[in-house]
């Protein structure tokens, strides 16, 4: 007997009276598939304290530039695939970092967002939500919601990423807490974050 049967003789020694493992209960939520509530989804990403604006579907183009307008932003970003009509004037190939963290800020779309959390995850392999440093650096995102991106609950948005491999959930604003539980902002991505969501 080589030392390899001597190493599987006494693996099967020691799982020779091993109990079958019990069921594992898998009670838990699942997804539903539905489609997530707009106005839902819109007061949970208030509560974060994110702005929203809620508008039609051939109004978004005319809601991305009134929100750069408001917030004075002139150099601009774009992910390479949001569409030209969104953004004319948005610079679509920098991800040079030190650029990024002066521009004025950043748009991109979002792979899912979900209704009940007020949560935007991105998926940075698509597009039209770019690189990670592209919303990672600049201080202002805007983030463009499709309805059909928006899902009812969390277990729907997991089903909708399988196979998603480099994503970032966003519930609000960059923030954390110190020590004594007071409130610091910006200190892992934008400080502000805007969503215009299209019905």
């Amino acid at each position: 007997m080589n030392a390899r049967d001597e190493i599987l003789r006494r693996i099967a020694a020691a799982l020779g009276d091993r109990r079958p493992t019990p069921p594992v209960p898998r009670a838990y939520r699942r997804a539903t598939g539905e489609p997530g509530d707009v106005d839902l989804f819109a007061d949970r990403v208030r509560d974060y304290g994110a702005r929203v604006r809620v508008v039609s579907a051939d109004a978004i183009a005319a809601a991305v530039a009134t929100a750069l307008h408001d917030r004075n932003a002139r150099d601009v970003v774009a992910a390479p695939g949001i569409p030209a009509g969104w953004a004319p004037t948005a610079d679509r190939s920098t991800v040079d970092t030190q650029r990024l963290g002066a521009v004025d800020g950043v748009i991109t779309a979002c792979r899912v967002a979900i209704a009940a959390t007020g949560t935007i995850v991105l998926d940075h392999d698509a597009p039209d939500q770019g690189v990670r440093a592209l919303t990672l650096l600049p201080d202002y995102h805007l983030v463009v919601v499709r309805r059909d991106r928006i899902v009812a609950d969390v277990p729907d948005a997991v089903a909708a990423l399988a196979g998603v491999r480099t994503q970032t959930w966003i519930s609000g604003p960059s923030a954390t807490s110190d020590i004594e539980l007071e409130r610091v902002e910006g200190v892992h991505g934008p400080r502000t974050l805007e969503v215009i969501v299209a019905r």
